[in-house]
């Protein structure tokens, strides 16, 4: 009984398709019976579509009668742009997991946040539990630290003054002016590390990356018992973040 309806509903959606690219082809806006004629569709469905399309955000109905793209399909596209630049590193991620055995990680510092942007992991590179969310963990992952380190003096006081340094386990460092001294004298910097700060059985070492303006960082997380690899990982993400950086910089 389904099989009819399924011409059915793929019509609509491909009339509402030719309803946005028509749309979109008036920056000042087009009444209904314009956009109906242009994509050849009877007004009444032109007028039920674009109703529908006001409703979800995708279109835009102006005081005068026209209609323009809504908010929301702008929200999709910049969306599909963010999707479109990690899918340009995603090979590099994918490549240190395999390379050097552990999950690779990318954040983005965005809005006074730190946020994880991509994990790449596998049954032989599990990722880190991420019990507590990298916006509060900041002060305890290498990913969080290495974007620390980059910020300026005022920029670190304003995170530091909104994000209170929780006691994750016994080996983080709670006090800002201690996280700040280690921050800056860094043993292996640019590289920085976690070393089973934010979870026990764990160490991370990130790196900074950028996506034009925008400081974030690439970190790959081991298995605690493998911290003797800690310098050889850092050397080898410093080669891996300049390609991430170029490949996040290109215009789309």
């Amino acid at each position: 009984m389904g099989a009819p309806n399924g011409p059915t509903l793929i019509g609509s959606v491909q009339r509402a398709f030719r309803l946005l690219e028509a749309v979109s082809a008036h920056q000042n806006g087009a009444p209904a019976k314009l956009l109906a004629r242009e994509t050849g569709l009877p007004l009444a469905t032109a007028y039920h579509l674009l109703r529908t399309l006001v409703h979800d955000g995708y279109v835009r109905k102006l005081e005068d009668g026209g209609f323009v793209l809504g908010e929301r399909l702008g929200a999709l596209h910049t969306a599909g742009r963010a999707q479109s630049l990690l899918s340009r590193v995603r090979p590099t991620l994918t490549a240190l997991r395999d390379e050097l055995s552990g999950a690779a990680y990318l954040t983005f510092y965005e809005d006074g946040e730190i946020r994880v942007a991509e994990i790449v992991d596998g049954p032989r590179a599990p990722r880190v539990d991420l019990w507590v969310g990298f916006e509060d963990a900041g002060h305890a992952t290498a990913l969080g630290k290495s974007v620390l380190r980059e910020l300026d003096d005022g920029e670190r006081r304003d995170y530091l003054s909104r994000h209170r340094l929780a006691d994750l386990t016994p080996r983080t460092v709670t006090d800002a002016p201690e996280l700040l001294r280690r921050l800056d004298s860094a043993p292996l910097a640019p590289a920085v590390t976690d070393m089973e700060e934010y979870a026990l059985g764990t160490v991370c070492v990130a790196v900074p990356v950028y996506s034009g303006d925008t400081l974030g960082s690439l970190g790959v997380s081991l298995r605690s018992d493998q911290r003797a690899r800690v310098a050889e990982v850092g050397a080898r993400l410093l080669p891996a973040a300049d390609r991430v950086t170029r490949g996040l910089s290109l215009s789309i």
